[in-house]
């Protein structure tokens, strides 16, 4: 067999069976290799930045690594904004990237570069194949790099001879290694402190401590000492609705998140990181934690953080029955117009049971969390890397990693259009996603920003900047012309109306809510 037939059978049998692809001229033997190998779903996305984040959704939902195909230098920068995305949320991925035959690099060709570069900042783990015999162990590092723990994004890189000159075979993925358990130290630390001064303790949970069982310990954490639990303004997933502990999250705004913290002395991170503002601000700080708190780390990334709050659950006697009541917001079907509140209530009445629901709404979705609390027990997935146009393509790989569950991608129409490819992805694979896009026709959350660094009052050419009209941008048609059907609404009832008909029906559909 040829570098590239080894390199996907050896993805396959290390457990990378599913490939989201947007191959070119250096990429075709891996493609072909494609063909000849069993046991590989392959998806295409007709832009990289797709392609990167549906893998990244891949991992979030099933935990375990899909590999991407890229093009080149330039296919891989096409990819690299939600590639930070998924570094941030720290999924694991295989990253193939077609390179000139190792010849042909000296003579400059038009697409040359230094694709390793454009790999490293958001990559833990990158390797250029030297000959086709290295490229099978390769990918088998490759793949144990993307499921280590923490996981991490891996970049192999295939230069086209390699590909296409005779390998050895096939080669076996490393043994994954224990995942690290906890400090039992650290618990402990964590335990006198809630002893103590349990009120004024914050529980800063992120990662695997937002699953069901970890927000469970929690609550119970927090029945027996007073402390509160919260998250940070941004998670990669998180279990909610009925039955599940609710937690706030800590608020974007500056000004909102300093009341909220100003009275804790203690802040016990678990695989969370210090609070701090998402931008600076002139005459506002950076770390929202307010003088004199102490922050004490009990889990890292990748540590057993359930493990760990089941033991210091165990160290404070917490039981179910300290468990306090929680009183959430009711279900409510709205009527009448669409504002903010409508919007939170219609959704929260219409998710489905164990949906996903995936939020790149910013500024409209500020206020979605209290009505959803209560709605059916569901999954929310959130950015945690900043760069726009993640949840579209985010959807496509939880939908497949979890055929049986519907997904709701929830998404401003700025942030759409960074990304509208994937609706093409979504009506190829009949994946059931609905999208539900607000179109405010502006780039809201950056005219809160320009009031929020002191930048004045904007003239009409920062306007034009920040608006999105002239030409009005129509996404039902858009959806159309790539087969996902869609309409718009413009009242509650209307909107109540498409959530459920969207809900019931199998395959995407798109929801334009005009604001």
């Amino acid at each position: 067999m040829n570098g590239a037939e080894s390199l996907v059978r050896t993805l396959v049998k290390g457990g990378v069976d599913i490939c989201f692809t947007n191959p070119g001229t250096s990429e075709m033997h891996f493609v072909a290799a494609l063909d000849r190998v069993p046991g590989m779903r392959c998806v295409l996305g007709l832009f990289e930045g797709v392609v990167t984040g549906a893998a990244d959704g891949y991992y979030r939902m099933k935990g375990t690594p899909a590999s991407t195909l890229l093009h080149l230098g330039p296919g891989l920068a096409n990819g690299l904004a939600n590639l930070h995305n998924a570094k941030k949320a720290h999924s694991g991925i295989v990253n193939i990237v077609g390179q000139h035959a190792g010849y042909h690099i000296g003579y400059n060709a038009p697409l040359t570069s230094d694709i390793e570069g454009l790999a490293r900042p958001m990559s833990s783990w990158v390797r250029t194949s030297p000959d086709a015999k290295s490229v099978a162990a390769d990918g088998a590092a490759a793949i144990a790099a993307a499921k280590s723990s923490p996981a991490q994004i891996a970049t192999l890189i295939l230069p086209a001879d390699t590909a296409w000159n005779e390998a050895d075979g096939i080669a076996e993925v490393p043994a994954e290694k224990q995942r690290p358990s906890y400090s039992p130290q650290a618990v402990e630390t964590a335990a006198k402190i809630l002893r103590n001064d349990g009120s004024r303790t914050l529980l800063l949970m992120v990662g695997s401590a937002l699953s069901e069982q970890g927000l469970a310990l929690a609550q119970r954490i927090a029945g027996k000492t007073g402390c509160q639990v919260m998250g940070p303004t941004f998670r990669p997933r998180m279990a909610r609705g009925r039955g599940r502990f609710s937690i706030d999250r800590i608020p974007y705004v500056i000004d909102q998140a300093l009341p909220l913290l100003k009275d804790f002395r203690h802040i016990i991170l678990v695989e969370a990181n210090d609070p701090v503002a998402f931008f600076a601000y002139p005459n506002k700080p950076s770390l929202l934690k307010p003088e004199g708190c102490e922050v004490h780390r009990m889990t890292d990334w990748g540590e057993n953080s359930v493990a760990a709050l089941e033991a210091l659950a165990g160290a404070l006697h917490a039981t179910a029955h300290d468990v306090k009541p929680q009183k959430l917001q009711e279900l409510v079907q709205p009527t009448g117009a669409l504002n903010f509140t409508t919007i939170a209530q219609a959704i929260a009445y219409a998710i489905p049971e164990n949906a996903i629901l995936i939020d790149e709404s910013l500024t409209t979705g500020r206020g979605f969390f209290p009505p959803t609390a209560a709605a059916a027990p569901h999954d929310w997935i959130q950015n945690m890397g900043g760069s726009i146009g993640f949840s579209t393509p985010l959807s496509i790989g939880a939908a497949i990693a979890c055929p049986d569950r519907k997904v709701m991608c929830m998404v401003g129409d700025g942030s759409a259009m960074y990304t509208i490819q994937s609706l093409w992805t979504q009506a190829r694979e009949g994946l059931n996603i609905v999208t539900i896009v607000f179109a405010n026709r502006i780039y809201q959350i950056l005219r809160g920003e320009f009031d929020g660094v002191g930048a004045g009052e904007p003239g009409q050419r920062a306007t034009d900047m920040l608006r999105l009209d002239r030409p009005t941008l129509d996404f039902v048609a858009l959806a159309k012309g790539m087969g996902v059907p869609g309409r718009a609404v413009t009242n509650a009832d209307e909107f109540n109306k498409a959530l459920a008909e969207a809900v019931a029906e199998p395959g995407p559909r798109l929801i334009e809510v005009v604001m």
